[in-house]
């Protein structure tokens, strides 16, 4: 075989190739979209809206056209049917977003009893939420129900201001989640309230839970302390 030859049985591999996979992402899309760098961190830190960049991802399915999907691929479906779990898909209604719900909040520290906080309806708390004692070790711990759809990506959210100024921000990817009638419990990693003079006084802050889509499903606006006792 002359190089000539060889050179145009190449090109067509590498344009067999680059087919097959246009076909794969158009047509056998996973269960779980792709969660690119730029999705993950779509969600500003600074907490301003950027509506002018809106996140392209895949086309959403329903779970029924999830499970139809790549039926053939053994290790596809043996996925799917883990991360559904229990989920009796025949009575899913076919709706394509999911719904999360936070039923639960609380603050856990070996110092105390658990702070168990409440959820404002419309995301406005009106006073102080929470007293921290400075030096303390805590965690943030919550439970959320999942319905309709597998909701991808989701993350929380939490920027703090002292007198203005941001001190604080974090961000905590959560997974994806199924939806089933059992509620998720998760908790944050541990952290440590600052001490000392500066660090005490009055605080603003706003949390949210976002997905994939920078859907919110909650957002809350409140305010705490940090003194030298618990309240």
């Amino acid at each position: 075989m002359g190089d000539d030859e060889k050179k145009e049985t190449g090109e067509k591999s590498e344009r067999s190739a680059e087919e097959h996979e246009e076909t794969y992402k158009s047509e056998g899309e996973p269960l779980s979209r792709q969660v690119s760098e730029s999705s993950v961190y779509a969600t500003d830190v600074d907490e301003e809206d950027d509506v002018g960049s809106k996140i392209q991802l895949g086309p959403q399915c329903t779970l029924k056209e999830h499970l139809e999907k790549d039926k053939d691929d053994e290790s596809l479906r043996r996925w799917k049917e883990q991360l559904l779990g229990s989920v009796d898909v025949t009575n899913v209604a076919e709706i394509l977003d999911p719904e999360v719900k936070i039923t639960s909040l609380s603050i856990v520290s070996p110092d105390r009893d658990d702070i168990i906080l409440p959820i404002p309806e419309d995301g406005n708390l009106k006073g102080l939420w929470f007293t921290l004692k400075e030096g303390s070790h805590y965690r943030l711990k919550f439970t959320f129900e999942v319905s309709n759809n597998i909701v991808s990506g989701l993350k929380y959210t939490n920027t703090v201001w002292k007198t203005g100024v941001k001190v604080d921000s974090s961000k905590e990817m959560l997974g994806t989640f199924s939806p089933q009638a059992e509620p998720y419990t998760h908790e944050m990693p541990e952290e440590t309230t600052p001490s000392g003079l500066f660090a005490r006084g009055t605080y603003s802050a706003r949390s949210k839970f976002l997905d994939d889509d920078n859907k919110c499903y909650l957002e809350i606006n409140y305010t705490f302390d940090i003194r030298k006792e618990w309240a």
